[in-house]
């Protein structure tokens, strides 16, 4: 239990410690939120709980597979703002087109015997 608590404390801080400094600098705050730490964390979490380094290792392929649609979201959501759309109806469409890329790059890898 207490090992749970870590992990959860730890993952949460750092969440919030990206939207606290965000506040005073949005390029150091981006930087961190660019960092891996999420797939970081995971990888470490799942080494330490003795996972086998085959399911480690295929999860860190499928993030890298799984980053190239998220990229939208990055340039979509801005770019909806700046257009003057309210942020919760350009956050839904960023994700929703994210959502629909994830699916089509899914589709796309299995035409090529990628598996995910």
């Amino acid at each position: 239990m207490f090992y749970y608590l870590v992990k959860l404390t730890l993952s949460a801080s750092l969440i919030v410690a990206v939207s606290e400094i965000a506040k005073r600098s949005s390029f150091v705050g981006a930087l961190i939120a660019s960092l891996p730490l999420t797939s970081l964390l995971a990888l470490i979490w799942m080494y330490l709980e003795k996972t086998e380094t085959q399911a480690i290792a295929d999860l860190s392929r499928s993030i890298f597979w799984l980053v190239l649609p998220s990229l939208a979201f990055f340039l979509l959501f801005p770019a909806l703002l700046s257009k003057g759309l309210h942020f919760w109806a350009s956050l839904g469409i960023s994700v929703s087109a994210t959502i629909v890329l994830y699916g089509a790059l899914v589709w796309v890898l299995r035409l090529f015997h990628v598996t995910l």
